[in-house]
């Protein structure tokens, strides 16, 4: 009977331990997700800013623009750099930034080629008979581009992830040499394309590529692909260090005070590339795009030595004419005393080399 009892007894600890463990392990992780204040139970949030439905706004602004007299794409005639795609596929010492439109860039970085936001499409859109058009070919084909090792996504939208060019990059690449680096959330998305080498990465986390560091940063903008699932998926920004080199890729974003706590942990940088366009109407696009003015706050937050303005040019996507952003990104450095030579606009294709 006492032998009876102690193995009830002991098999009732050991169910309750098991039970505890859980519901602690339950409660810890539910403590560490609250902790995160962009964290939510549905997904994710900014958190200088406090979210609300914007339908009305969208369609304030959509009807809006009814009225304005807003260039149209043929109206613009940007020229092409004169590009080296030779150069670049045979470089593997010097540091290089290339500007191929919007905010895909090529880096080339400790012997690495690097894009970013990679959108090759006509358009920003799901499909290729409807939405923003292309105004310039891409300053570099996909098939001038050298073997690329690494792709960093700053957030879902069409013109930040672009399926078409997703699925190109895997057949050219072979389907395994590219490393996809890319928000909470998005993983399945590549997987589901058949995408194996994808990591998803929380803000401030970590991840090593070689010799790279590879950081995922805080900034303020949102999600979304389709009709449903708003910031179901996170967003970030990138800082890609080499041991001689540090580079961050904003992305897509508002001003916020992310950017000086990004300053003061990871800068100063050698390289920034800071979006400088999609910022009109300002009572609509302000909390997400930042206009030329803010994007040399941005540049002095995080102390870049020297900055590349992106996210312009390329898709006419708001209300400003295409070719303001550079004109009031020259006002905005002049009122504050900073070189062009600082904070550049390149042309569609225009390579820098370090």
């Amino acid at each position: 009977m006492n032998i009876f009892i102690n193995i009830q007894i002991i098999k009732y600890l050991l169910v309750a331990s098991v039970f505890g463990g859980l519901l602690f392990y339950g409660c810890a992780a539910q403590t560490t997700k609250m902790d995160k204040p962009h964290h939510t139970e549905n997904g994710f949030t900014n958190v200088y800013l406090v979210e609300k439905p914007r339908l009305l706004d969208f369609l304030r602004w959509r009807w809006s623009r009814i009225w304005k007299d807003i260039p149209p794409p043929e109206s613009y005639d940007f020229p092409l750099s004169q590009n080296d795609p030779q150069f670049l596929r045979s470089n593997h010492e010097r540091t290089t930034l290339t500007w191929i439109g919007h905010a895909t860039l090529l880096l080339q970085l400790a012997g690495k080629n690097i894009l970013t936001d990679p959108i090759f499409s006509e358009r920003a859109s799901p499909v290729q008979w409807a939405g923003p058009k292309r105004v310039v070919e891409a300053g570099l084909s996909l098939n001038q581009l050298p073997p690329i090792d690494i792709v960093v996504i700053s957030h879902d939208h069409y013109d930040a992830l672009d399926e078409s060019t997703v699925k190109q990059l895997l057949e050219r690449e072979g389907g395994s040499k590219t490393a996809f680096y890319v928000p909470l959330g998005l993983k399945r998305w590549f997987q589901k394309r058949g995408i194996k080498r994808v990591t998803e990465m929380d803000w401030w986390e970590q991840q090593r590529d070689g010799s790279l560091e590879i950081i995922a940063v805080p900034v303020q903008h949102w999600s979304k692909r389709g009709l449903f699932g708003r910031n179901k998926n996170l967003w970030a920004g990138w800082v890609i260090r080499s041991e001689d080199c540090g580079f961050f890729f904003v992305g897509d974003s508002g001003y916020t005070p992310h950017f000086k706590e990004i300053g003061r942990k990871l800068g100063p940088f050698d390289l920034a590339a800071i979006p400088i366009g999609a910022y009109e109407p300002r009572w609509f696009m302000k909390n997400h795009h930042m206009n030329p003015q803010e994007a040399v706050m941005v540049h002095q937050d995080v102390g870049a030595k020297k900055s590349i303005a992106i996210h312009w040019g390329t898709f006419v996507l708001t209300d400003e004419p295409l070719d303001e952003p550079p004109k009031m990104l020259r006002k905005a450095l002049e009122k504050q005393e900073i070189s062009t030579d600082e904070f550049r606009v390149l042309k569609h294709g225009e390579t820098i080399v370090e």
